[in-house]
């Protein structure tokens, strides 16, 4: 994975960016010393590293703005991070780059229940927003795996989902408005406290675009009661083709669970010796949940069976109580962190049609073999955004780049089945150079004439989406126009 050379003019501009950075911010919000750089040198795809020029850790909108007034002003590209969760290197910074982290960001600013939003600043993590609310009966409800540690600005980011995003949609399907600092320092509100707002959706635009449009400080989001009750249901099948056919059954028939998440073999066996759920002996293994009144629960539990019995299953059962159910989802909520245990994993997100998965997992199963390195799947299967985890040994020399060459035959299998490149992990750096088989050049070029509006010298989250082939160029001549 090639990263641009740093500009020298701006590695040797360093203690002019630093002091300045320090006589705008509190003390301790700039960070600098080599020994704490390392600290960020990378996100959750740890294959790459590259320690930034230096950190800034904002507490308000009017410290973000005064940081990014100061980097339009000397040249220096802005890298925005939220948690470091990232799986696709979207906050990998460059060595001539600044970080700007939204980790002090976190406060509810507003809470209106009869209209059913709260406000937050977007450094508060996703699951700290439902405890803001639950004991009012509310909760938020785009739920990623790692909804105890991301942040709200990443999930704009990257437009993350969870597993009940089918039913409740991900990010862009729960956000109102934000408030946006562009690259200059100007300080824009868009959408607010209603449903819908007139004229271009900027806010369609906004969420998704991987911080190279703006960094968004506060988000106003959607809250929802919570449902009456909610009951998952295991089944266990002999084969992944099986699991994904009862899959396509289900959402062919029309009944809208909340959630069905997959697993195959290898994550059973990892997500049970980690959190002990309770998991079957099997190939295969999907959890289906429900919600409503324990009638409408029963009704659609009944339906969801009857599916499920056509095909065989090895295991059927429904969660007997709440602490049943709860191990359930731990387990499903610990695969990542349970495969890591195992060893090394990169982890992809590309999304098909549902209807695709029988023979998408069946063509995995097979290259998994060409290559000589086997794959786990679990991912969100009521919408086809499938999470393949390839296991390599990064000691081992020309693993990783197996695992990056088995990874992007993967990806154009997705966009090949009629799908696309990311579902919610972005393109970041991990997908760029595969943009181009998925969109044609003309596709590309509108998509950028967007960042050039936004940000015109290009130095929002340099390297990140494009392909360098184009992005590279462009910020060059951008840059010296600007």
């Amino acid at each position: 994975m090639q990263m641009p050379e740093p500009d020298a003019s701006i590695l040797a501009a360093k203690p002019r960016v630093v002091a300045r950075l320090r006589a705008a911010l509190p003390g301790d919000a700039v960070i600098d010393a080599p020994e704490e750089l390392r600290a960020y040198e990378c996100d959750a795809l740890t294959a790459y590293t590259c320690p930034p020029l230096a950190v800034t850790l904002p507490a308000s909108t009017d410290e973000v703005s005064a940081i990014l007034r100061i980097c339009h002003d000397e040249g220096v590209p802005v890298v925005p991070r939220g948690s470091g969760t990232s799986l696709a290197g979207g906050a990998l910074p460059t060595a001539d780059s600044v970080i700007l982290g939204v980790a002090r960001l976190t406060e509810v600013l507003e809470t209106d229940y009869a209209d059913r939003i709260i406000r937050v600043q977007t450094g508060r993590t996703n699951l700290s927003v439902t405890g803001a609310v639950e004991d009012e009966g509310f909760f938020y409800a785009p739920d990623p795996s790692s909804q105890l540690a991301c942040a709200i600005a990443g999930n704009i980011a990257m437009n993350s989902g969870g597993a009940h995003c089918l039913k409740y949609g991900v990010t862009t399907n729960n956000l109102l408005g934000v408030t946006m600092v562009l690259m200059d320092g100007t300080v824009v509100e868009i959408g607010g406290a209603h449903l819908d707002a007139p004229g271009y959706d900027w806010l369609g635009l906004i969420c998704g675009s991987e911080g190279m449009l703006g960094v968004v400080t506060d988000a106003t989001l959607r809250i929802l009661p919570k449902p009456e009750g909610a009951r998952p249901v295991l089944m266990g099948f002999d084969s992944s083709e099986v699991a994904g056919a009862a899959v396509s059954d289900i959402i062919k028939a029309g009944v809208l669970p909340v959630a069905i998440e997959f697993m195959d073999r290898p994550c059973i066996r990892a997500t049970e010796d980690f959190a002990g759920a309770g998991y079957p002996d099997c190939e295969a293994l999907l959890i289906v949940e429900v919600e409503g009144s324990e009638a409408e629960i029963d009704h659609q539990l009944g339906l969801i069976k009857q599916i499920a019995r056509r095909h065989d299953p090895v295991d059927l059962r429904e969660a007997a109580d709440e602490d049943e159910a709860a191990r359930i989802w731990k387990g499903r909520k610990s695969a990542f962190g349970a495969m890591g245990q195992i060893g090394d994993y990169m982890c992809l997100d590309g999304t098909i049609p549902v209807s695709s998965l029988p023979f998408v997992l069946r063509r995995i199963g097979e290259m998994s073999a060409e290559f000589g390195l086997d794959v786990a799947n679990v991912f969100h299967a009521g919408d086809g955004n499938m999470h393949p985890l390839i296991l390599f040994d990064a000691n081992t020399p020309g693993q990783l780049e197996t695992c990056e060459a088995l990874g992007a035959e993967i990806l154009k299998l997705c966009v090949e089945a009629g799908g696309c490149l990311t579902g919610e992990h972005g393109v970041g750096v991990e997908k760029r150079d595969l943009m181009g088989h998925q969109f044609a050049p003309e596709d590309m070029e509108a998509q950028m004439r967007v960042k050039d509006v936004f940000d015109p010298a290009w130095l929002l989250n340099p390297s990140k989406v494009f392909p360098l082939t184009v992005s590279a160029p462009r910020r060059e001549r951008r840059a010296a126009a600007a």
